[in-house]
């Protein structure tokens, strides 16, 4: 027997070809077609930029599963409020735990009532409070890759600070008029420095009457920073390549997918209508040789034919036979009624729309069953699987994106407020020469969703019992901040005293709600499949 040998479309020996066939033109030659640029990542976006955004703001607008998966991004990285968890490296700066203690009090407090003030002075534009600031940046990462905004200088009557922040829209970050997209040092609105810094923004005037497209020549120069080292716009986001000026928005790579999904939804939607209106049809003896003389013979015939439909009609009209309250079918002799099919039938249609729907998920960085809010066919372990690797997600835009808005916003605040003495540092710290150890800030927002919460509260008691975690950052994944919940703790147990109530006990609570097994017994008394778990 010959020895036999699979060979290329080249005739070489598939195994005597390049170890790493990705780069070589696959089994077969199916990636002899592909041959995409070898570029940078400016080079690769920004051509597109404007229509990318453009095409992002249409599917945020008018798609639901977009506007949904933003939502979900709100919601789980920001949340209702992002507080303050002030972390100095104050044994870095000589600090004792106590001083520590006594600023960390008045940073805090200071902090929290100008930045959720009602009257929203911290933005410039007096809209939002500090957590909506924080909302918005993260909206403007999820719909253009970009957080943008810049500090103003706004003296106020009824404030004791001047520092507000005004959100710019990255939309209008944009080259001069006399710029190509090109330039080395001016690519995306933003001007660079020769190791490819940020030094200024190019920010388009808001003439809401006008495309952005036609405002390049009325720009506004805004540097980075002032002499001094003072912060004057902020810009943040997820830089992939060296060199990379913007960020991409996060439904890039997943547009296609949504836009013909919405496509297929109302293609569907229009079939199951038009298949709706027509519930019978009545067929009548004239064949259709006949009816074809009727509608081409002369004007008598015709006649004819429009005398015999009008007898028609008319008889339909009067045969209103009905028995309790159900209509019957009288027709005319000859004539045969003939009910139609549903239309609406699948045909593959739930497999393909599951298809889009992991598709996006997986795109937005978030589980199927967050995505469409749908657990039905989800068990505990599947479900928490899922949110746990959503959570992962949401943290890492947490750290990178929201925390490093939240705390360049917290850095301006800081530097006024020591310089008006309303924060005092203890005695040796200069501000302007330990900003990184001063400004250090972990920052606390929604809490991890809760799928059993008795198991998932015995897990935190076992991981802070057995040193593998802390109070502090158990109840930040609750989204609490450990401080306030002890203080609290503290002021109810005093009050239960004075009125000479018990102290709580997790023993009682657990005699009061017990803990119900996973699955339910069968019939038999065993227990059931994990697989038929439903949360």
């Amino acid at each position: 027997m010959k020895n036999v040998q699979i060979l290329s479309h080249t005739g070489e020996p598939i195994r005597q070809m390049s170890a790493y066939e990705g780069g070589g033109q696959g089994f077969g030659g199916q990636l002899a077609s592909w041959t995409p640029e070898l570029t940078t990542e400016d080079a690769a976006l920004l051509p597109n930029l404007d229509l990318s955004n453009a095409r992002s703001d249409d599917l945020v607008r008018n798609n639901a599963y977009a506007a949904g998966g933003l939502r979900l991004h709100l919601d789980n990285i920001v949340g209702h409020i992002f507080k303050l968890n002030w972390q100095p490296m104050w044994r870095r700066l000589g600090w004792t735990e106590d001083e520590f203690m006594a600023v960390k009090t008045d940073v805090e407090s200071a902090w929290l009532e100008y930045a959720e003030d009602e009257r929203c002075y911290i933005d410039a534009e007096q809209k939002r409070t500090f957590t909506m600031l924080i909302r918005a940046g993260i909206s403007q990462h999820f719909s253009y890759g970009d957080v943008m905004c810049a500090a103003e200088w706004i003296p106020r009557r009824n404030s004791d600070y001047a520092t507000a922040i005004k959100m710019v829209s990255p939309k209008r970050v944009r080259n001069p008029g006399n710029v190509t997209s090109y330039d080395a040092r001016i690519r995306g609105g933003i001007k660079h420095g020769k190791h490819g810094n940020a030094v200024g923004f190019y920010v388009a005037d808001s003439n809401m009457n006008l495309p952005l497209s036609m405002v390049g020549h009325n720009l506004r120069y805004i540097p980075k920073e002032t002499w001094w080292g003072r912060r004057k716009f902020i810009h943040i986001f997820d830089a992939r390549d060296d060199g990379q000026s913007r960020g991409s928005n996060t439904l890039m790579s997943i547009m296609s997918q949504m836009h013909m999904h919405d496509k297929l939804q109302q293609t569907k939607l229009q079939n199951a209508i038009v298949n709706a209106m027509y519930a019978a049809t009545i067929e009548s003896e004239l064949d259709s040789q006949s009816a074809f003389q009727f509608i081409t013979g002369g004007e008598d015939t015709q006649k004819n034919l429009w005398n015999w439909l009008g007898a028609v009609n008319k008889y339909h009209k009067g045969a209103n036979i009905r028995m309790n309250g159900a209509k019957v079918s009288h027709l005319m002799p000859g004539e045969k009624l003939s009910l139609q099919k549903p239309g609406n039938a699948d045909n593959g249609y739930a497999q393909l729309e599951n298809s889009f729907l992991q598709y996006m998920a997986v795109g937005t960085g978030v589980s199927v069953e967050q995505y469409t809010h749908n657990f039905q066919n989800s068990n505990y372990s599947g479900a928490r699987a899922g949110l746990n690797e959503s959570w992962r997600y949401f943290m890492g835009d947490r750290k990178i994106i929201a925390s490093r808005q939240a705390t360049a916003i917290f850095s301006l605040w800081l530097e006024e407020a020591i310089a008006k003495g309303v924060i005092k540092l203890p005695k040796g710290t200069n501000f302007w020469e330990a900003r990184s150890a001063l400004c250090r800030s972990d920052w606390i927002g929604s809490g991890r969703l809760s799928i059993d919460g008795i198991k998932e509260v015995k897990e935190s008691i076992l991981l802070i019992e057995s040193g593998l975690s802390t109070y502090q950052k158990e109840l930040a994944k609750m989204g609490e901040d450990y401080i306030e919940v002890f203080e609290q703790q503290m002021r109810e147990m005093k009050l239960r005293e004075d009125k000479g109530l018990p102290k709580p006990s997790w023993v009682q609570a657990e005699e009061l709600a017990p803990e119900q097994p996973d699955e339910p017994a069968n019939n038999n008394g065993k227990k059931n499949e994990p697989n038929s778990e439903s949360v």
